[in-house]
C-alpha cells in the first residue's frame, strides 16, 4: 500500500476510484472533479448503468482521465454508526478490488495499480480515522500482490490519518 497526497485525477495508473453517489450521474467533491475531467462521454456510459447501490460497484472507461479506467462506489452516509456503515464501506473497497482483479485478468496484466479516494469522509460525513482504519482493514484482508493500492489522499487531515495507520509514523 502507498498513502499519497494529491489529486486522483491526475494518476496516470489502470484504475481510479470514484467515490460516487447512487446515481453515478456525478456530484460534489471527487464525484463532480472526476466527471468534470472525464467529459461528457463518461456520464453517457454511467446513464447506461442504471445506477449503482451503497457498497457495489461499477466499472466505465476513463475517457479524459489519464488513468485507464474508473471504479464507481456508493459509500454510506453516516448516520451514527448502528445502521452497518462499516460493512457497507468495507464492500466499498471489496467490492473495487473484486473489479480490479476482473480486469488484470481480463486484460491479461502481471499487476494492475488502483487508487482509492478516501470514501464516505466528505459530504456523507463517516468519521475521518473511523473510514480509514476500515479501508486498510479491508485492503490488508483482501489484497494479492497482482494489485497495487494508492490511497490518495486529499487534504493533510486524511493523508496524516493514512500515514499513521498504514506505515505507523507521524508526520510534524
Amino acid at each position: 500500500m502507498i498513502v499519497i497526497n494529491g489529486d486522483i485525477t491526475s494518476l496516470k495508473i489502470d484504475i481510479i476510484v470514484n467515490a460516487a453517489n447512487k446515481t453515478l450521474l456525478g456530484g460534489g467533491g471527487v464525484d463532480g472533479k472526476i466527471h468534470r475531467q472525464a467529459g461528457p462521454k463518461l456520464k453517457e456510459e454511467c446513464k447506461k448503468l442504471n445506477g449503482c447501490q451503497v457498497g457495489e460497484a461499477k466499472i466505465t472507461e476513463a475517457y479524459k482521465l489519464p488513468c485507464s479506467k474508473i471504479i464507481h462506489t456508493v459509500g454510506p452516509v453516516y448516520k451514527g454508526g448502528n445502521n452497518k456503515e462499516a460493512d457497507f464501506l468495507s464492500m466499498c473497497y471489496s467490492n473495487c478490488m473484486k473489479l480490479a482483479e476482473e480486469y488484470r485478468k481480463e486484460n491479461k496484466l502481471e499487476e494492475v495499480v488502483i487508487a482509492f479516494p478516501c470514501i464516505s469522509t466528505g459530504v456523507f460525513g463517516y468519521p475521518k480515522k473511523e473510514a480509514s482504519l476500515i479501508a486498510i482493514k479491508t485492503i490488508k484482508e483482501i489484497n494479492n500482490s497482482k494489485i497495487k493500492v494508492v490511497f490518495c489522499c486529499y487534504g493533510d487531515e486524511n493523508y496524516q490519518l493514512y500515514i499513521e495507520n498504514v506505515y505507523g509514523i507521524t508526520i510534524l
